[in-house]
């Protein structure tokens, strides 16, 4: 059966350069192959290169009130057709359509941020520092930049870069993950129509060989990266070793303390909620429960009532809840992991494994699982396991439970649940994570914030969109000014305009 072969997307286009090697797309829930995607060698990569590079170099140009017209445009696009592109992302990822849906919407609080960019690229003046003397401050682009996103939020991941990189006046690279790669291509197109000129966002497709030599080349001025601590850390160190900004963002094992006081049916929604969401496959998805105290007896029997409730199924059933993990080897992987806590002592409380879904026999489907007296040294709370299983960690006390969260070499996200509000204060600031709940079970901060952890869940000093997203993709340009006679422009009586 011949398949349709995604291509790149270069100079405002599809690419029609022929692909060396493809690899395969596939609908999680039916295990089915659908289609094929391009990979590109070193030398396609250097040709998206070249083509922002020019691209790029009239973009900085480009007045900044202008640049924030084609947000406003790309803004209102996105939003006509987030059905769409939700249904797009479905279908490669398997997620329901609207658990999509509001991946489109999170991605669009930060083009929104990026329409206000003006504003934000304002720079400082400090007039008369010495006699007739006056420093200033901007902040210019860096030229092309480059993001690598992962499988698990197609969209938004990009969306979180690209938008500030590109208002700033930079040109980017996009180089999504090959297991659902569709939606860059669209979102691609959507950019086009919004007025962007071509060759200032480019994608390109394809594994390790296309992400290596974005590494390595000397035009990728920065980086910007979401996925294992592994390969996090790969990228932060080939990056820099060859002069790059990077930013790349790591692994998560996410706790969320619940105290004895806590409303345990709060904290049972939210920890469901954020453990079984999108099965599991987010990075600030809640994977331990620390229960203090006795709360633990209370609350496992309502988690294991929300979860014989969850509706698993392909997201062409309008009714579910959670769809299937990504691949079949992810699917065997958490398999094996759930069998490894059985043997290692743990409490198997709900037990997914053994899952099938009529009619999809063959999809990648796991359902959720959830583990009580969970120790540390277990495989199952040392891993980052990325699919629809909880641990539950009983502690004695507010101190134990704090001190296994700081212990954890993770320190993505982070929760607690009480009416404590003393409790909630210490616990915000002692707690050594990057972002943090109060009765919040995915604190997921909005655009004009920033999104990081820390440890070994980010390399590299700047988190992902609001003012760290600016100031890693720009660089501050001081400019100290002597003028020993004032400038003359000549007699001009037309109303001033933003961009002369």
């Amino acid at each position: 059966m011949a398949y349709p072969v995604l291509p790149h997307w270069i100079d405002g286009k599809p690419s029609t350069a022929p692909a060396d090697r493809v690899g395969d797309i596939f609908n999680p829930a039916t295990g089915e192959k659908i289609a094929k995607v391009a990979y590109a060698n070193p030398g396609q990569v250097d040709t998206a290169v070249e083509s922002a590079r020019m691209a790029g170099l009239a973009w900085a140009q480009v007045p900044v009130t202008r640049r924030s017209q084609v947000f406003f445009r790309f803004r209102s696009l996105l939003a006509e057709h987030a059905t769409e592109l939700a249904q797009m992302i479905s279908k490669e990822h398997g997620k329901t359509v609207d658990d999509a849906r509001g991946e489109i919407a999170r991605g669009l609080e930060v083009v929104e941020f990026a329409c206000g960019i003006p504003q934000l690229l304002k720079g400082e003046l400090s007039a008369n520092v010495s006699t007739g003397v006056d420093l200033t401050t901007v902040r210019e682009p860096l030229g092309v930049v480059a993001g690598i996103t992962p499988f698990n939020f197609p969209a938004m991941v990009g969306l979180w870069m690209y938008p500030v990189a590109i208002a700033c006046g930079n040109a980017f690279i996009l180089k999504p993950s090959e297991r659902d790669p569709s939606v860059a291509n669209r979102i691609a197109e959507l950019f086009g129509e919004a007025g962007l000129p071509e060759g200032v966002f480019s994608v390109v497709h394809g594994d390790r060989v296309a992400v290596e030599r974005l590494l390595e080349h000397p035009d990728v001025k920065a980086i910007s990266f979401v996925g294992s601590t592994p390969i996090a850390r790969h990228v932060y160190q080939t990056g820099s070793q060859h002069g790059k900004r990077v930013q790349a963002l790591g692994g998560a094992k996410n706790h969320m303390v619940v105290l004895p006081d806590a409303d345990l049916e709060l904290a049972a929604d939210g920890a469901v909620s954020a453990a079984y969401g999108s099965a599991g496959e987010r990075c600030m998805a809640i994977s331990v429960v620390a229960a203090v105290g006795d709360s633990a007896d209370r609350l496992i029997p309502l988690l294991k009532k929300r979860i014989d409730k969850l509706r698993v199924g392909p997201a062409s059933d309008a009714e579910t809840e959670m769809g299937p993990v990504i691949t079949l080897t992810q699917r065997d992987r958490i398999r094996a992991l759930v069998d490894e806590g059985v043997e290692q002592g743990a409490t198997l409380v709900s037990d997914g494994r053994g899952l099938e879904i009529p009619g999809h026999e063959k999809g990648f489907f796991i359902g959720p699982c959830l583990f009580d007296e969970v120790t540390p040294e277990m495989s199952i709370y040392q891993e980052e396991i990325f699919g629809p299983v909880l641990c539950v960690v009983r502690c004695e006390d507010f101190d134990s439970a704090l001190a296994l969260v700081n212990a954890s070499p993770y320190a993505n996200g982070t929760a607690i649940f009480t009416h404590d509000g003393g409790a909630a204060r210490r616990f915000q600031r002692e707690i050594e994570v990057g972002m943090v709940g109060v009765n919040v079970p995915i604190p997921v901060p909005l655009a004009f914030h920033s999104f990081g952890g820390w440890k070994d869940s980010i390399f590299g000093s700047h988190g992902i969109y609001g003012r760290e997203g600016i100031h890693f993709y720009t660089r501050q340009k001081v400019t100290t000014t002597r003028w020993p006679d004032p400038s003359h422009r000549g007699v001009n009586l037309g109303f001033p305009q933003p961009d002369q």
